[in-house]
């Protein structure tokens, strides 16, 4: 586990002692976070120069900071969903187009301008956190890592980012699964910028998305989970459905919120959670989004697009 300056905490990045020696995820861009790493190498009597392949699970900046520094010194192969490699190969462009991206939904969803511009500030404030990284080894859906003693599954499950990867070692029952499913908190959906053009008509329904993979994540027999943060996970089928029933209960919830007037994702979020949808106003409105969209789905609420500003009503 790594350290991060990020609220979620400390990262879990996983070696595999297998040929080539593999890193699942890197932790953010610092010194301490390196130091840390280098030392947690030298326990297993490897170092960082041992490396042969560095596999990224999403583009988060606490599990893909180290990157180019890890590359540069050792040499190894970089592996990342397909769609991921244009992100990484210039990552402060993206990172600055997920800005630009953001500070769109956020203004059309009711967000005020002092709010959008203190968030952009910040935004651009962690970017150092985060590093380039040019994959040698682009993966897609359904295909397969071989190591010398193991054979790992890639699965693209989109939700809490776009290019969620897992990796499924169907002999010892092992997921590796980043950010997707933790133990101690449910992982944010958020609304990220599209990685593929063809998708860019749309805003992304990524809590939708997202209850879609965790539903396939399901139907895996899986002995342990091994997760971007915190502890594994040991039973992966019931947290699922308390996650699914969680969001099934906060839409409900929402829902009894509206009343008979039109709202804006923003006026719902700060009567759902008050001062935090100030401080973590992106976080929350992603929540909100994912939720009237799961109710949008359901019929229940109708999206009304008005004037660049967009508003929601139940349709009961």
């Amino acid at each position: 586990m790594l350290p991060t300056p990020f609220l979620v905490g400390r990262v879990n990045c996983w070696l595999i002692e297998d040929e080539p020696l593999t890193l699942i995820d890197t932790g953010p861009n610092s010194g301490k976070a390196l130091d840390e790493l280098e030392r947690a190498l030298a326990e297993h009597g490897h170092t960082i120069e041992d490396l042969g392949l560095i596999v990224i699970t999403h583009q988060h900046m606490d599990h893909l900071g180290l990157l180019e520094i890890l590359a540069r010194r050792s040499g190894a192969q970089i592996a990342a969903l397909h769609l991921l490699a244009p992100y990484l190969k210039r990552f402060s462009a993206s990172a600055s187009a997920d800005d630009e991206f953001a500070q769109g939904v956020m203004q059309r969803h009711g967000v005020p301008d002092e709010i959008r511009s203190a968030l952009s500030s910040v935004a651009t404030a962690f970017r150092a956190f985060g590093s380039s990284g040019d994959v040698t080894r682009p993966l897609r859906d359904g295909e397969e890592i071989a190591l010398r003693d193991r054979a790992l599954r890639v699965l693209h499950r989109p939700g809490h980012s776009p290019s969620d990867t897992l990796l499924w070692d169907q002999d010892r029952q092992i997921l590796l699964a980043g950010d997707h499913l933790l133990d101690h908190i449910s992982s944010n959906p958020l609304v990220s910028r599209p990685l593929s053009t063809a998708q860019h008509d749309r805003r992304p329904h990524a809590l939708l998305d997202y209850i879609s993979s965790l539903r396939a994540t399901r139907e895996l027999p899986a002995e342990i989970v091994l997760s971007g943060h915190g502890d594994p996970v040991v039973d992966h089928v019931a947290l699922i459905d308390q996650r699914l029933r969680n969001h099934e209960r906060r839409a409900e919830k929402i829902l009894g919120m509206m009343g008979e007037d039109s709202h804006t994702a923003y006026e719902l979020a700060l009567q759902m959670w008050g001062n935090v949808a100030v401080t973590q106003a992106y976080l929350t409105l992603s929540e909100m989004l994912g939720h009237l969209d799961l109710l949008a789905e359901n019929g229940q609420v109708r999206e009304l697009d008005r004037d660049e500003l967009v508003r929601f009503e139940a349709t009961g």
